[in-house]
């Protein structure tokens, strides 16, 4: 007797016809599979963002949702929306298609958003009384101690300066993160508990942790002490330090004295907001002279570019050994090897300026952390962490410029993060152990016929005149419309969005709607494993894998 199945045109025994009632079948040589795959602009993103679900609240129009999305792995977004170097973006897999989703623009206009209607994050974990200290209320600081609240335990930040925000205020200038989205983002913690406390150097870790009777401590100093060379000079309060430029800016009623013709030495990010900061005080002439190549600046490519819109030289293969009696500066020139390193040519010029401003990067000022036991610090000033990021005395955590990263804010921010869930766990006599990642859905992955050319949200730029004269705010934000076009400009890497492609194709009727929000399944008695659902799915959440025989 035979069986004939309603969609496969041939008759099959009842040994197949049972074969199929345990998902199997002779015909079949893989079968689909949906999948979750990981968005390249979330695997990219230091604070470990779920980029992807923020924007499909946002493309909804659901600010607020999307915003407290953001707000379970970042408390800064109107920040990060500005000073972030938004690697999702370079990640992105629409910049095949016309060009990356503008992720940074839509944070901002979500941070901005929740600053203005005066959202509060939502906490649902009762309190823990449990106390933690953190040390530095910089980016990773404040951020471990938003989490750190967000998990229920009381935090207590003890800051050194005299207000809080650390690079977010000493490294940013102005004109690129306005001092009230800072305050506005910071205010929003102490009023979710965080008690932080200024002008409190803590000099004694073991004493602190003591006294207070915190079960933990995380260490977030940020990198305050310039990096210096020795140049010979007969005045040497000519030369000034990057840091402690940008910190007098933030400190003192009196805007720093520079005057009219200015050296910054170096090729980093910082050295560039110097450079822009120098002109906007008034500098006739700005010039950046670093000894390596264009192509070899730390620096970021569009913060080199707004610097020569605004007029900072860059001075490139150059290094300075001297100022003069006169009061010159002496420069050599210098050439690329064959493996591309700077060597000198004995070649010098001279460059007239009334400060150098020396920008060469800088250090953590480990002195306090010397005398705990079982502290590990290296030979280039930062602290040995263990996985969970404690040192090697038990209670003691550290991240941020004091361990072996990157030192960007978002890095700081996402170091944050991952201590306050270690500190967590430790409280608790347990050990964090993060979950599985899924493969990444990269864009051969995608079917991306079905999408048309969307380019990018353009967003607003002060006129050139103000940007060289003022501490305005050089880029401006996106409204309603252009931050909801741009958020569906996303196109959900990986991860379905019910378009019902599959339901459509399937040759078989085997696609079942489980309803909205709940996606699709496959009723593997009707599947023939064409894969033609795989094949037109646009986002890649389809794979075929082996039949199971």
């Amino acid at each position: 007797m035979s069986v004939l199945h309603p969609t496969v045109p041939f008759a099959i025994t009842l040994d197949a016809a049972s074969s199929l009632a345990n998902k199997t079948g002779s015909w079949r040589t893989e079968r689909p599979l949906y999948v979750d795959r990981m968005p390249p602009c979330n695997e990219a993103c230091p604070a470990g963002e779920n980029i992807q679900a923020w924007l499909g609240f946002a493309e909804e129009g659901n600010y607020e949702g999307a915003w407290q999305q953001i707000m379970r792995d970042n408390p800064f977004p109107a920040v990060m929306g500005r000073a972030c170097y938004h690697t999702c973006e370079t990640a992105c897999n629409r910049k095949h298609i016309d060009s990356a989703v503008s992720i940074h623009a839509v944070e901002r206009f979500l941070g901005d958003e929740a600053i203005k209607q005066g959202w509060l994050p939502t906490v649902e974990v009762a309190d823990t009384n449990k106390r933690v200290l953190v040390i530095g209320a910089g980016p990773s600081g404040l951020s471990a101690a938003y989490h750190l609240r967000r998990l229920g335990h009381s935090v207590t930040i003890h800051e050194a300066g005299p207000v809080a925000g650390g690079m977010m205020r000493f490294g940013i200038p102005a004109y690129r993160l306005p001092r009230d989205v800072v305050e506005a983002e910071i205010n929003r913690l102490t009023k979710m508990g965080v008690d932080i406390v200024l002008n409190r150097k803590v000099e004694d870790i073991q004493h602190e942790m003591k006294a207070g009777e915190f079960g933990a401590v995380f260490l977030a100093v940020g990198a305050h002490l310039a990096k210096r060379v020795d140049i010979p000079a007969p005045d040497a309060g000519r030369i000034l330090d990057a840091v402690g430029v940008l910190r007098e800016m933030e400190t003192s009623d009196n805007p720093p004295m520079l005057g009219r013709r200015v050296v910054v030495y170096g090729g980093g990010n910082t050295a560039v907001d110097v450079a822009r900061t120098a002109k906007r005080l008034g500098a006739a002439e700005a010039t950046i002279v670093y000894r390596r190549t264009r192509e070899k600046m730390p620096a970021h490519d569009f913060e080199i570019e707004d610097a020569l819109e605004e007029g900072v030289v860059l001075n490139w293969l150059s290094t300075i050994k001297e100022i003069d009696q006169s009061g010159s500066f002496v420069v050599e020139k210098m050439k690329l090897d064959d493996e591309g390193w700077p060597q000198p040519t004995g070649e010098f010029e001279t460059i007239e300026a009334d400060t150098l401003v020396m920008a060469l990067g800088q250090d953590v000022d480990t002195s306090f952390i010397q005398s705990v036991p079982g502290v590990e610090i290296a030979d280039d000033g930062v602290i040995q962490v263990d996985r969970q990021m404690m040192t090697g005395f038990k209670g003691l955590f550290a991240g941020g410029d004091m361990v072996p990263a990157e030192r960007t804010i978002t890095v700081a921010v996402g170091h944050g993060k991952k201590a306050a869930r270690n500190i967590d766990a430790f409280l608790r006599g347990e050990a964090y152990e993060p979950g599985p990642k899924h493969e990444v859905a990269d864009f051969a992955k995608l079917n991306t016929w079905y999408y048309d050319d969307a380019p990018a949200t353009v967003q607003p730029v002060l006129d050139e005149l103000r940007r060289r004269t003022t501490f305005e705010e050089v880029t401006g934000g996106l409204d309603e419309t252009n931050a909801l076009y741009e958020a569906r400009r996303c196109l959900s890497c990986g991860n379905c969005f019910e378009c019902d492609n599959c339901y459509g194709v399937c040759p078989d009727n085997a696609v079942m709607k489980l309803g909205p929000g709940n996606r699709f399944k496959i009723d593997l008695d009707y599947c023939k494993g064409c894969g033609l659902c795989a094949a037109e799915c646009p986002c890649g959440a389809i794979k075929m894998i082996p039949e199971e025989i």
